[in-house]
């Protein structure tokens, strides 16, 4: 019997407390390389694979799909080295081995592990799908059919389990809608000649720097100039204590399959527009391929949303406790507008969003901070 290791789930960043597991990309008896993945597991900011630590085999496995674990507690059991076995011992082996055809159970691929949890199909259910692939493995098309069947047998009816991300959000916008008191206010911002100029610049700006210039860019660095007249904005509540944060660490909300998840850029008001660019461009990339990392989804203190990428024009977003502010975005669109010496021209508007916590900020104070992120982003160019 070699040297045994016990991996336990590790710390995934300095607020997360416990992980699910997702999915098991070994199975016990499988040999596993240092450093390579173990396992994956979701949080309620990002999915992260666990690495193996060690070199060895996988002698046991604690923790089950979907189960939630507390940071340390138990994974996996690893064989880092073994003796030999005596004839004996190989013989009952075999004999074991053909007494008892192999189990299908781990033998799934991650295409399809990934169209289960999509469905809401555990793993108990999968081992009862008939299975015609080779080697006696369920294949896509054996889940795809029974999927198909499954529906015309349910009077019209699909039901899709919540994955773990989806739970999370679900949770976190309960306790958030619940627990805070919300107002949004909204304005109309001129962004003619913003638009005019990112049309202009864009293929320019994007041979000499490597990554587009959007107008995302623009607004989160509106936002963080916005702050530094009004700090109340960037702002936590603890208790009855209000704790108005130094740093501006943005959050920018990207649709991904499984949801929406919120990178962060720290030190927004700092950066340039070069810079926020840069980091929108590298945190949207990471975050629709998976790979971003805990440290990047952590300690935002205020967050924006662009519904209007979908052509949505006025949204009332949903504050990302503990944060007390978020400022969704609205489509462009081109309208027939009047302008300060009563001409009528043809602008491109967009609506801005800020829905605030009604216990830390005022409606005046926060009409004044949407009013800076209007008047910064027409006078921007």
């Amino acid at each position: 019997m070699g040297d045994e290791v016990e991996i336990k789930l590790p710390k995934l960043g300095e607020s997360i407390v416990s992980a699910t597991v997702v999915q098991w990309f070994k199975k016990v008896g499988d040999v596993v390389k240092l450093d390579e993945p173990l396992l994956e597991v979701s949080t309620d900011k990002v999915n992260s694979e666990i690495p193996s630590p060690v070199s060895g085999k996988i002698g046991k496995i604690f923790a089950n799909p979907d189960q939630e674990l507390d940071v340390g507690a138990p994974l996996a059991l690893i064989i880092t080295s073994e003796g030999k076995e005596s004839p004996k011992e190989i013989k009952v082996a075999e004999e074991i081995a053909l007494e008892k055809p192999p189990s299908k159970k781990g033998f799934f691929t991650p295409v399809v592990i990934k169209i289960a949890q999509e469905k809401g199909i555990d793993l108990s259910e999968l081992e009862n799908i008939p299975a015609t692939g080779a080697g006696g493995r369920l294949s896509k098309r054996d889940l795809e059919n029974y999927l198909q069947k499954r529906k015309e047998n349910s009077g019209g009816e699909e039901r899709i389990k919540m994955s773990n991300m989806r739970k999370m959000i679900a949770d976190a916008m309960v306790r958030s809608y619940t627990e805070i008191p919300h107002a949004t206010l909204v304005n109309e911002v001129d962004v003619t000649n913003l638009v005019q100029h990112l049309k202009e610049t864009k293929e320019t700006f994007q041979k000499e720097n490597g990554y587009k210039l959007t107008i995302t860019s623009y607004i989160a660095k509106a936002i963080g100039e916005a702050v530094k007249k009004f700090p109340m904005i960037n702002a936590t509540l603890e208790g009855d204590m209000i704790v108005i944060k130094k740093e501006v660490n943005l959050g920018i909300a990207v649709n991904i399959e499984e949801g929406l998840i919120v990178p962060v850029i720290p030190s927004c008001h700092s950066r340039s527009l070069k810079e926020i660019a840069k980091a929108v461009s590298a945190l949207s990339e990471s975050a629709r391929t998976g790979k971003l990392h805990p440290d990047q989804v952590k300690e935002g203190t205020i967050t924006m949303t662009n519904f209007g990428m979908s052509g949505t024009l006025i949204g009332t977003p949903i504050i990302r406790k503990p944060e007390v502010a978020i400022l969704g975005v609205g489509a462009i669109t081109k309208k027939v507008v009047a302008l300060e010496n009563d001409a009528i021209a043809i602008r491109s508007m967009m609506h801005l969003s800020l829905s605030f916590d009604h216990r830390v900020i005022d409606g005046m104070y926060g009409c004044a901070f949407l009013a800076e992120v209007k008047a910064f982003l027409e006078r921007s160019i």
